[in-house]
């Protein structure tokens, strides 16, 4: 079976990028089609593959500013050859589920989400505080992009989501329905994890970027004086600093292992970002921790209300404050060795595991199906 790769951009490591390289791994001669590629910024996860790139690899400053080549990611999608190909699974959150096959291609897609800055346009400029130039100028390159994103809806035989809460929105936005739900990978097996008593500090990690509303985080702790340590990096940093109490305290991007270490350490990890599914809470479990999480999307899926976390339902620092002061109330009643079998149901293995009798599946009834049309043909 020839198997294609294709996902949006690989010039900045996430959770959509942990996908990729899980499918690597199990596809491990399929090339991957993405539209830029920078070693360096996925942390030479994929060096030694082959990635085959589009024509915006050329693009002047394209790496770190990939957003304002905005209108040309339809047309670096579209020019991909793919129709040689039996198999292609796209890993898209816009673009790569736009990959062109021919009729005799299973498509596959695993939707992260349908894209946000499209579909929830006043949301994204509110969050990204764009100026008035791109205020004025992006509704109307969103209407071309809206239209472009319904019309290769279609493409794909079969949507994989990573969530509900993304099953819902394919079906709202683009009158689909996702064939199945499978979770992303999260690396929870190999997370330290010690039977010892929590510490007093709190904790939250991710991308200091608007859309992850740490600054609700740093305010609901600076207002009621407990100790926060804040994992990343981004643009938000300076702004977060000035915002932030005395017992607030920035660590910057840290490696994995470290990480690891204060998710076992930590009294609780705090998610006030709404996430299409949210792998740093999962993670945090993975570590033992109880999650203080937003009441909404993915961490609503995730996690348990009273056994691995407490939800607050308004993304304000005093919903937060409130939700925290009641965690300080119960938090000995929490179960960290419950909490971390809880997350082991999310572990790279279970995706890999379901992903690949998944794929087994729809190859079988795909070879069954083309093999009914050739007899009804012939007769």
């Amino acid at each position: 079976m020839k198997v294609a790769i294709v996902h949006d951009y690989l010039n900045q490591y996430g959770g959509a990028e942990r996908v990729v390289e899980e499918l690597a791994g199990l596809f491990p001669e399929a090339p991957i089609f993405t539209s830029i590629y920078d070693a360096g910024r996925v942390n030479n996860r994929f060096v030694g593959r082959d990635i085959r790139t589009s024509f915006m690899q050329r693009l002047p400053g394209v790496m770190g500013h990939h957003q304002i080549y905005l209108p040309l990611y339809p047309l670096a999608f579209d020019r991909f050859k793919l129709d040689g190909y039996d198999l292609v699974i796209s890993s898209s959150s816009a673009w790569g589920k736009a990959a062109i096959t021919g009729p005799d291609t299973l498509h596959l897609s695993y939707c992260h989400a349908p894209m946000r800055f499209a579909w929830q346009s006043a949301d994204y400029m509110q969050r990204e505080q764009l100026g008035r130039a791109s205020r004025t100028l992006l509704p109307a390159v969103l209407y071309f992009i809206r239209r472009w994103d319904i019309k290769t809806a279609l493409r794909p035989n079969f949507y994989i989501a990573n969530s509900q809460t993304v099953a819902n929105r394919i079906q709202k936005f683009w009158g689909r329905e996702a064939d199945i739900v499978i979770n992303p990978p999260v690396e929870v097996k190999n997370f330290a994890y010690h039977k010892r008593p929590r510490e007093d500090f709190y904790l939250t990690v991710g991308r200091l970027v608007p859309y992850k509303r740490l600054d609700v985080t740093v305010q609901a702790f600076r207002d009621l004086d407990l100790p926060l340590k804040v994992v990343g990096s981004g643009r938000d940093l300076e702004s977060l600093r000035k915002l932030a109490g005395p017992r607030t305290e920035f660590l910057g991007h840290i490696g994995d292992q470290e990480v690891r270490e204060l998710y076992s350490r930590c009294r609780a990890f705090v998610q006030t970002g709404s996430e299409d599914f949210g792998i740093t809470p999962i993670e945090a479990m993975g570590g033992g921790a109880p999650v203080i999480a937003i009441n909404s999307d993915g961490p609503a899926e995730t996690i348990v209300d009273g056994q691995t976390g407490i939800f607050f339902d308004a993304q304000t620092p005093e919903a937060l404050a409130q939700a925290v002061r009641r965690f300080e109330q119960i938090h000995s009643g929490f179960d960290s060795a419950a909490i971390r079998c809880y997350a082991e149901s999310f572990d790279r293995s279970i995706f890999r595991q379901r992903f690949q009798a998944y794929v087994e599946l729809k190859w079988e009834q795909f070879q069954t199906r083309k093999q009914s049309n050739r007899l009804v043909s012939v007769n």
